[in-house]
């Protein structure tokens, strides 16, 4: 059984990720970003655009997506990830001028809310969105962010079921109360290969996501996709809501 530990994530290629994944966006992807889009409206319904609130995606990989959809209500965003490829392909995409074209079909999505249209991501990137390197294992949820994402992390760095847990409950326990979140997941994924490099996944079904979340969260809705993207998995899922308690639940 690989553990997150075991998996080559040095030799993790960002451009070729992007690529398979996002430049040429996939009607789920989409779909996704559509629902987080109205999830994180309704929530903050009332709310001016640029408040002083703090968000953090968890795990950000090679998705910008996630922090474009938390760009209205933020001042700053944090993006936490692991993978030291992924950490400077995020920078680039931050900095003044940087953002691939690759992401406009989705912010094309967001800009449908009357929220997003007085943001202009190029500008706004880099002057809100700071990159870490850090393990998500390494959140101790002493540290807590009003708005959060983790799209394919808990489910696409082990096929360990305790890490799968584990990875869920830092997330959470990394959100303030009444943070609304936003978190993806593969269903029933065996792994996946990123130009040629095989990385380990947790088979997760629905049922395990929602158990997985139950306790943290009010207003949980979990929407099963039934979208296959390539082998070797059963869907997508997109877990939405919002963080119920400040406590840590161990």
């Amino acid at each position: 059984m690989d553990r997150n530990a075991d998996a080559p994530w040095s030799k993790f290629d960002p451009e070729a990720y992007v690529s398979d994944n996002y430049r040429t966006p996939l009607p789920v992807d989409l779909l996704i970003v559509a629902l987080m889009r109205d999830h994180f409206s309704r929530c903050f319904e009332g709310v001016p655009p640029d408040p002083l609130l703090r968000g953090v995606d968890v795990g950000a990989g090679a998705n910008m997506y996630p922090a474009l959809a938390m760009l209205p209500w933020c001042e700053k965003i944090l993006l936490l990830e692991y993978a030291a490829p992924n950490v400077e392909y995020l920078r680039r995409q931050i900095a003044s001028g940087g953002l691939d074209h690759a992401w406009d079909a989705f912010w094309g999505v967001l800009g449908e809310d009357p929220a997003y249209r007085e943001v202009v991501p190029r500008d706004r990137l880099d002057e809100v969105v700071l990159v870490q390197r850090q393990n998500l294992f390494d959140l101790d949820g002493e540290q807590r962010w009003d708005l959060g994402t983790m799209f394919f992390v808990a489910d696409s760095m082990s096929e360990c079921p305790e890490e799968f847990g584990r990875g869920v409950r830092c997330f959470m326990n990394a959100l303030d109360k009444d943070a609304p979140f936003a978190a993806a997941f593969m269903k029933g994924s065996d792994g996946y290969r990123v130009a040629g490099q095989k990385f380990p996944a947790y088979r997760v079904t629905e049922a395990e996501v929602e158990e997985s979340l139950v306790h943290y969260s009010c207003e949980l809705e979990i929407h099963d996709l039934h979208h296959v993207v390539r082998e070797g998995h059963d869907g997508m899922l997109l877990a939405l809501g919002r963080r119920n308690s400040r406590v840590s639940v161990p």
